[in-house]
This record gives C-alpha cells, sequence and structure tokens, in this order.
C-alpha cells in the first residue's frame, strides 16, 4: 500500500492511519507457502515536530510442519515496526531510520520484510516430538516402532561382530 506523505509533511501533529491486508500466498518459504491467509497491516504515519513517525503492526497466520515430525503446524506472527521516514542520505547505517525517495512510502517495503525476518528457523507441533524414527519413518509420537533403537557407525561394524563372537 502506498501513502502520498505530501499531505502532512508540513503540518505538526498531523496522521495518516492505515489498515489493509496484504496477500503473500505467492511467498515462498523452505519449499512452502506458509501464508495462506492474508497478512493484516494496520498503524499510523504521524508528523511529530517535523518528523515523520511510522508505526505499524503486522499480524499473520504461519502454516508450516514440525521440524521433527512432519505434522501441520500453525503460528501465529505479529510484528511491530516503529521507524523514523527521512530523506536525509546522512543516516543510512542507523536501523530505525528509513530512507525517503520521493513524497511516498511503499509500506509493504518496510513491514513485510520485517515480518518475513521474524519467522523462525523451525516450528515443533509440541516442544517434545519425538519425530520419525530414522529406519521405518514412523512417527514416534504416535508409538514405538518395534525397530532397534541401537545405531552402529558403520566404521565400527567390525567391533560389534567380535562382541556378538563372545555371546
Amino acid at each position: 500500500m502506498e501513502l502520498d506523505l505530501k499531505r502532512i509533511a508540513v503540518t505538526d501533529g498531523a496522521v495518516i492511519p492505515f489498515s489493509y491486508d496484504a496477500d503473500l500466498t505467492q511467498e515462498e518459504m523452505n519449499g512452502e507457502y506458509p501464508f495462506r491467509t492474508p497478512v493484516h497491516i494496520e498503524g499510523k504515519v504521524q508528523n511529530h515536530l517535523g518528523v515523520l513517525k511510522l508505526y505499524a503492526t503486522a499480524n499473520a497466520l504461519y502454516e508450516t510442519r514440525c521440524a521433527r515430525c512432519l505434522a501441520p503446524v500453525k503460528e501465529d506472527l505479529s510484528v511491530t515496526c516503529d521507524m523514523i521516514l527521512s530523506g536525509d542520505a546522512q543516516n543510512d547505517d542507523r536501523d530505525d531510520i528509513y530512507q525517503l525517495e520521493g513524497d511516498s512510502i511503499e509500506l509493504d517495503d518496510i513491514v513485510i520484510p520485517a515480518l518475513i525476518l521474524e519467522v523462525d528457523f523451525a516450528y515443533y507441533c509440541k516442544p517434545d516430538c519425538k519425530g520419525l524414527c530414522p529406519k521405518c519413518g514412523k512417527n514416534r509420537n504416535e508409538g514405538p516402532c518395534g525397530c532397534d533403537g541401537r545405531e552402529i557407525d558403520s566404521r565400527l561394524a567390525v567391533l560389534q561382530k567380535l562382541l556378538d563372537k563372545e555371546d
């Protein structure tokens, strides 16, 4: 969503409120399309003593799979953006200042990257998820699979044969 900032740039205390839904259904992450519902973004841009400040919140439902057992996982994401909007190129090194290029701003260029940075590397169906059996693929959360739990390194298989002979 693009906001025209000309009308508040010269009036102290002026505010432009906004509220809209962004479509991220085509945003691919880790081979999936986790944003299956619209992302709701709302906030305001305010002129405070000649300084334009952006206050925005994005809320989304992130749908993925458990990193251990591949069960579906739904996670509510929420991110808040507080930025100073500046046309001064001397502030390039600050994280809380967004460089304006003209008299308008594209809100998605600020809020959507902040939301994506909020996504964790891995999500789990529950904190103590047991995952899948590496031999048969059974979900260990549903019960034991019956596979031999001992995993022998192939480099030590010769030693295992010696132990088996002693029995």
